[in-house]
């Protein structure tokens, strides 16, 4: 119970880091372009990030498990080869 604890944690961490990322990246866009207030872009891009996120989780947890492999894979968008 402890391990998936600790699984949910890290997840949790890092669609928090994703969201921010993604969110703070967008801000400098919507402030050249002018038109779209930054707070929206910036909630938007979040959601948007986490999303895909959410999505590649649910994806490679079709079979009942996440190992750490996968839950990189789906924050990195790429597949992992470990030595």
């Amino acid at each position: 119970m402890k391990s998936k604890l600790r699984i949910a944690g890290d997840i949790g961490i890092r669609l928090f880091a994703t969201f921010t990322a993604s969110a703070l990246s967008i801000i400098s866009g919507a402030a050249i372009i002018g038109d779209i207030e930054m707070h929206k872009a910036a909630l938007l891009a979040g959601f948007v990030a986490v999303a895909n996120v959410a999505q590649r989780l649910a994806a490679a947890a079709i079979d009942g498990d996440l190992t750490a492999d996968e839950i990189d894979e789906a924050f990195l968008g790429a597949k992992i080869t470990r030595k």
